[in-house]
């Protein structure tokens, strides 16, 4: 198995080891988080932004105004930072997710491979009945709380995107 090492700030390394402790330690969520970058979908353009930043202004009416401060507050984001989200969603950069949509998602593919370790094992115990010769009998009721775990964290998920700037292109 190959060897990844890296220098971080002290201050950078105490951090991890805060969120590393409540999610398996710092290798394991090292490790978490190379596979999800790995296996994420490339960008459909560059993500490194080229040029200078230029100023957009942009009029709205007052009622706007106070729901884009009220939409805006509850993605723990500023107006601008929510609206420049918005427009590169539209433009199709990556998503940009707020705090608490991140802890959401992250939460929810944590759950998502919990279950796919138990379809393992499932599958494993029914492989290994029939190759003894033994009928499989399924667990009905382990299916069926199986499936409302599944279906909780898909509503999970429906909700963390609900809000998010590229939901509202068709993509759902």
């Amino acid at each position: 198995m190959a060897l990844i090492s890296l220098r971080v700030s002290d201050e950078v390394a105490a951090e991890f080891s805060v969120l590393a402790a409540t999610h398996g330690g710092k290798s394991a969520l090292l490790r978490r988080l190379i596979a999800d970058a790995l296996a994420a979908p490339a960008p459909r353009i560059s993500t490194l932004p080229v040029g200078r930043p230029e100023k957009v202004t942009v009029r709205f009416r007052e009622s706007e105004m106070r729901q884009l401060a009220e939409v805006s507050h509850q993605r723990g984001m500023t107006r601008t930072g929510w609206i420049v989200a918005l427009v590169r969603s539209r433009l199709a950069s990556p998503v940009q997710h707020s705090p608490s949509e991140h802890d959401a998602l992250r939460a929810i593919v944590r759950e998502l491979n919990r279950i796919g370790g138990n379809i393992n094992q499932i599958a494993r115990a029914a492989n290994a009945s029939v190759l003894q010769g033994r009928a499989v009998e399924p667990d009905l009721s382990a299916i069926q709380e199986a499936k409302l775990v599944i279906e909780r964290e898909l509503a999970r998920l429906r909700n963390a995107l609900h809000c998010n700037a590229d939901y509202w292109d068709g993509r759902r």
